[in-house]
């Protein structure tokens, strides 16, 4: 009677314990036959009598509580208690049942959300992993379906919002928010950043000056002190003389100079001294007027002096101008105005002049080679731009920033560099500087299937196998007593340019690639060294 009484009383508790849990709830004898089933609506499922649940019957063999799933719904949570002959057990498939129907429902509102975002909307698992994401426009994309972010798992791990930057483009936000234990979603402002984008290079198009300070990578001691001094003397009028070798990112401080002055409103012209022949430069910097020359444009056309009037005009390469040249430039910086060619009428200008070069003025103008009251006039203000071997320290993000901006471009999450691979890039001499880095982290990238990090078998072969080929490239015999620093220098230059080409088969694009320098270089110093005839 005792028990009898005992099995109608838990019975009774049966509809609430259901609805309690969101799910169902039974009563079983110690070897786990149903005796009576309700589920969350408070519904008896009498077809459920007298079937074995397991995990009931574990729970009464052991007499002790269980945990387990449920065996009416997959995936739903179950427990089971032992009490006196009988077990009560419980699951929870209410609660799976709706947490299904609301990832159905965030599913079909991914793309609504995104579009209120303006932005890319995902949804993602516990571990991470991309499941689904729409653009702003409603397409699907599926570039990086699979994919796993390290914040969106944080995310899910701490149950947690997380904030962060987005990986699909530079500068973007995103918020990664878990749903569930199981199920979580994410959004970036991709579309406000774009805009905003589009609008600062409409601002600059006209002034072709779209690098600041920000973008300029590093947190050396020697670079924040060149940046230091280069923000101090932006706002100046006086010419400033930018020393570095090739590929340390002079143009990209010139830029930055120019937009941290009162001229960043006006036009930045930009013009290569060693890219165009003599009487190229010469119309190029001074203009021309109708009839000059053979194929002068009617009504002549403005150099780059009058186009930079009131801004900033770049001189890169400063030390290839042709000492004829140099002569005219001169008095354009000394009286302020110029002529164009086969004019007659000076006009005045107002333009900071920025000039750079990779090579040691002093010794061209003991040479004949530099016009020294020109270096005078150009080298009021002197900045050299540190090398990137010595700031090694920089190496790393600068490798994570262009990692970064080449995932975008190639749809691929790659998010760490391996320890052995940075090692790799920090033991590297990197002649062509931060140029030839970027150029090495886009060839790695290309190299990337699935991998989340990069690694060293993806950087390019002459970084793994070749740097004991190119440091024996460079080894000099100074036998002569009279073989100064300058040839052994030059010496040195021709051989890394010779293997170089070796490595590249000849091939002059490769070959600067590898070099870490412009083609337009490459070819001017093969002229130089008398190599532009190597083939074979």
């Amino acid at each position: 009677m005792r028990d009898h009484y005992n099995l109608e009383k838990l019975i009774k508790i049966l509809p609430v314990l259901a609805r309690t849990a969101g799910g169902y709830a039974t009563i079983t004898d110690s070897e786990g036959r149903r005796l009576c089933t309700f589920d969350w609506n408070g519904t008896e499922i009498k077809d459920l009598d007298n079937q074995i649940y397991d995990l009931a019957r574990n729970a009464g063999q052991q007499a002790c509580p269980l945990i387990g799933v449920s065996q009416i719904v997959d995936q739903a949570d179950a427990w089971a208690l032992p009490i006196g002959e009988y077990v009560l057990a419980c699951s929870n498939v209410e609660r799976l049942i709706k947490e299904q129907k609301f990832q159905d429902a965030l599913i079909k509102a991914l793309p609504m959300i995104a579009q209120v975002a303006g932005g890319e909307a995902v949804i993602f698992n516990d571990l991470g992993e991309r499941l689904l994401s729409y653009y702003s426009n409603g397409s699907e994309r599926h570039q990086l379906k699979g994919q796993v972010s390290k914040q969106a798992r944080q995310a899910m791990v701490s149950q947690e919002p997380v904030v962060g930057k987005s990986f699909s483009i530079n500068g973007a936000m995103a918020v990664r928010i878990p749903i569930t234990e199981k199920i979580g979603f994410g959004f970036n402002n991709e579309n406000a950043v774009r805009q905003h984008q589009k609008l600062y290079d409409e601002v600059k198009k006209f002034q072709n000056a779209k690098y600041c300070f920000e973008d300029i990578i590093g947190e050396s001691e020697v670079l924040t002190k060149t940046k230091s001094m280069a923000k101090f003397v932006a706002d100046g009028v006086s010419s400033i003389l930018i020393y570095g070798e090739t590929g340390t990112g002079k143009e990209l401080f010139a830029q930055s100079i120019h937009n941290a002055s009162d001229r960043r409103y006006r036009s930045f012209v930009a013009l290569n001294c060693g890219a165009l022949p003599a009487s190229l430069i010469e119309s190029n910097l001074f203009g021309y007027e109708e009839g000059a020359f053979t194929g002068a444009k009617k009504g002549g056309s403005p150099g780059a002096f009058e186009q930079a009037n009131g801004g900033t005009i770049f001189l890169d390469e400063i030390s290839e101008m042709d000492i004829s040249l140099q002569t005219k430039l001169l008095r354009v910086l000394q009286e302020r105005e110029v002529v164009r060619v086969g004019g007659f009428k000076a006009q005045k200008i107002d333009v900071r002049v920025i000039a750079s070069t990779n090579k040691e003025l002093n010794d061209l103008i003991a040479d004949g080679g530099f016009r020294q009251d020109l270096f005078y006039r150009l080298n009021v203000v002197q900045l050299k731009i540190p090398p990137l071997r010595e700031r090694v320290g920089d190496i790393g993000l600068l490798a994570k920033h262009f990692m970064h901006k080449f995932s975008f471009s190639f749809g691929r999450l790659v998010e760490d560099i391996d320890p052995r691979t940075l090692k790799l890039l920090q033991n590297h001499a990197w002649p062509g500087n931060v140029r030839e880095l970027q150029n090495c982290i886009e060839s790695a990238m290309n190299m990337v299937r699935e991998e989340s990090t990069l690694l060293p078998e993806h950087l390019p072969l002459y970084l793994r196998q070749g740097q004991k080929t190119l440091k024996e490239s460079v080894i000099v015999e100074i036998g002569n007593e009279e073989l100064n620093l300058k040839e052994a220098l030059s010496g040195a230059e021709k051989l890394i340019i010779q293997k170089a080409l070796e490595m590249a088969k000849f091939k002059k694009v490769k070959a600067a690639r590898i070099l870490g320098i412009s083609t337009a270089t490459l070819w001017r110093k093969l002229t130089e060294y008398g190599m532009e005839g190597d083939n074979q």
